[in-house]
């Protein structure tokens, strides 16, 4: 069967594989469950491919379609769990907007990882995904054998915010003259989501999507494509609550964590992970040099070769990468 990676469609949905309630809970394709939120009852897909032990992947956004973190590298090594969070794609919707907390997706990933039936699980969490795996890690510490925060953050304030828009202007200060249309980047990083519609916001995350990348333009014809099957959901932006900020908690995380990020991340980069991975007593940090926000699609051997080098020294994984 081929990888799910290959055949997710521009909406963020697989045409290679059936969805199933009743397949067993980690055989190929997609699968749902339904989980609770409050009184509530929500219908919650994730999907799975590859074989090897279970590597549980959340994605970014919040509300950004799970397809574009797709591995088939590490899908040789491991199964690999994709979530299709609540707010995207086919999976349900939250009665109230205001609840697309990190804390409510860490909650409802718990319910699928405890639905998967295993006693631990490898997590990895990208970006916005990397603060709902940290929730996780700090709740539910008994359940993981290891832990991947990829071009991610403890926090998420004013301070990391403003940062990230001033590295925003030096990307447009540094391609403007040969690219006009980047002149538009740092207003469209500022763009109400929460008030747009789903095509609106996606038509925001296509356009500054090359400031994700090292070097989008001189790779177009590779990243093109996945540029144009990015999708964003605007629910999960109407989410309430304080700025996400787990330095206090993690220093009592003692799960094996990797710490990984693209030299040139914008808004993840070094100095976030640097922080992340010193406050964490069992944690290690891997910088991926001439790499954005998305490394696995810009360096996937190099990705690939972290992640699985970590694992197999944690004996997650055996044999050689």
């Amino acid at each position: 069967m081929p990888s799910i990676c290959q055949a997710v469609t521009s909406d963020g949905s697989s045409d290679s594989v059936k969805y199933s309630h009743q397949a067993p809970v980690l055989s190929p394709g997609t699968h749902s469950l339904t989980v609770s939120h409050g009184v509530a009852r929500v219908e919650q897909r994730y999907h799975v491919a590859g074989s090897g032990p279970v590597c549980v992947a959340h994605s970014g956004g919040p509300g950004i379609g799970w397809g574009y973190l797709c591995t088939a590298g590490l899908e040789e090594h491991l199964t690999m769990v994709y979530i299709e969070p609540v707010g995207t794609g086919d999976s349900g919707r939250l009665p109230d907007p205001r609840d697309y907390t990190v804390g409510t997706y860490a909650g409802i990933l718990h319910q699928v990882i405890t639905h998967l039936g295993l006693p631990r699980v490898t997590l990895l969490g990208h970006s916005h995904g990397g603060f709902v795996a940290q929730q996780y890690a700090v709740d539910h510490p008994d359940r993981l054998s290891g832990l991947v925060l990829y071009d991610t953050s403890p926090v998420a304030d004013e301070e990391f915010w403003s940062a990230a828009v001033a590295a925003m202007e030096r990307f447009v200060e540094r391609h403007a003259a040969d690219h006009p249309e980047v002149t538009g980047y740092v207003a469209a990083l500022n763009a109400p989501l929460d008030r747009m519609s789903d095509e609106d916001a996606t038509a925001v995350l296509r356009q500054i999507m090359p400031a994700y990348l090292f070097d989008y333009w001189g790779r177009e014809d590779e990243f093109g494509p996945a540029r144009g099957s990015l999708r964003m959901y605007a629910e999960p932006n109407r989410g309430q609550g304080p700025p996400f900020d787990l330095r206090d908690e993690l220093p009592g995380v003692t799960t094996p964590a990797l710490v990984l990020a693209g030299q040139q991340d914008f808004i993840c980069g070094p100095r976030w992970a640097r922080l992340l991975a010193s406050a964490m007593p069992a944690a290690e940090l891997s910088i991926l040099e001439d790499t954005g926000h998305l490394g696995h699609l810009e360096r996937p051997s190099r990705f690939d070769g972290a992640v699985l080098a970590f694992l197999r020294a944690q004996d997650v994984v055996a044999g050689g990468v």
